[in-house]
């Protein structure tokens, strides 16, 4: 069997930064191979080809059928992949992301561990939302009480501007058409969000679970991170496609178009990068290495792949 199908493995530098890439694609009912070094994607109406080192994030549907071939491609190219449930309501598994650095995860488990920086960086995500007041004298009861305030009323004004009705968030993860119109387009809306602020966090280094506002679960900070953006993306468009095609059974499809369209005119992931480095005060750390160290109390970092020899204090 010939092993070296398609290019040789590229390096990190070589492949695309995170704050470069697509957005998303979600697949379903469609088999994954691979073809030199690109995806093939196999539905019944044909074959599409997609690079896979431009994706940031690939969202495998119901249905999704994938060569071994097609994962050691997507895994050589830092393509972050996530199976999700029908409509992609619920994450079942992911895939390894582009960067193999752990010093933005050790910044965040700094500033998560200590209640004085994790209180700090709560307030700075709030103050994002609330750019003309000054939040950083408030209680995080105060923060919650304020941002509750702001969602409802962006909600009321979506649905005076669109003329689409609202009385509250609802949705069961199990039964996604049991839902409104509207409470579909939402529930569409924020999981393609989800997906984005996902691959962002993970292709940088970053812990998907290690939250400053929310806690407990291995998204807390996939949904600290959303919560920035749904006021200006996930929330306006999922009202304006319910007013265009509240009577369309495929409505999910078309928020997640909309979804990737507004992804893709707003520079959403550029400005993802940038707020999540500011975020964790690591500016200056790079988006994607490749370093391995050992840890010594005394000493510093020392090299990886050394054979050392037993050490006499006495020498």
């Amino acid at each position: 069997m010939n092993k070296k199908i398609g290019a040789k493995k590229p390096e990190l530098s070589e492949l695309s930064r995170a704050g470069d890439r697509i957005t998303f694609l979600y697949l379903e009912h469609a088999k994954l191979n691979r073809q030199d070094s690109a995806i093939l994607v196999t539905d019944n109406r044909g074959n599409v080809f997609v690079p896979a080192s431009i994706i940031s994030v690939l969202l495998l549907g119901p249905g999704t059928d994938v060569t071994h071939r097609a994962m050691e491609l997507m895994g050589d190219s830092g393509m972050s992949v996530v199976w999700v449930g029908e409509q992609g309501v619920r994450q079942y598994a992911h895939g390894r992301a582009l960067n193999h650095s752990s010093l933005l995860l050790e910044a965040q488990a700094r500033l998560v561990s200590n209640a004085r920086t994790r209180v700090a960086v709560a307030r700075k995500m709030y103050q994002m939302r609330f750019p003309n007041d000054d939040v950083s004298q408030l209680s995080m009861q105060e923060l919650r009480g304020k941002e509750g305030a702001r969602v409802r009323k962006i909600y009321k004004i979506q649905s005076e501007k669109t003329g689409v009705a609202w009385y509250r968030r609802q949705y069961n993860s199990k039964d996604f058409d049991s839902s409104t119109p509207i409470n579909k387009a939402l529930t569409a809306a924020h999981q393609a969000l989800y997906g984005l602020s996902y691959s962002v966090i993970v292709a940088l280094g970053a812990s998907a679970g290690l939250g400053f506002v929310h806690t407990g679960h291995d998204l807390a900070f996939v949904y600290d991170f959303a919560d920035l953006y749904k006021a200006e993306f996930s929330i306006p468009i999922a009202f304006e496609i319910t007013a265009k095609y509240a009577n369309d059974a495929d409505i999910a499809t078309k928020t997640r178009l909309a979804m990737r369209d507004a992804f893709k005119d707003g520079k959403l992931i550029v400005r993802m990068v940038k707020d999540l480095k500011d975020l964790l005060n690591a500016k200056e750390i790079g988006a994607e290495t490749d370093v391995l160290n050992l840890w010594d109390d005394k000493l510093g970092l020392q090299k990886f792949g050394v054979q050392y020899h037993e050490f006499d204090e006495d020498d």
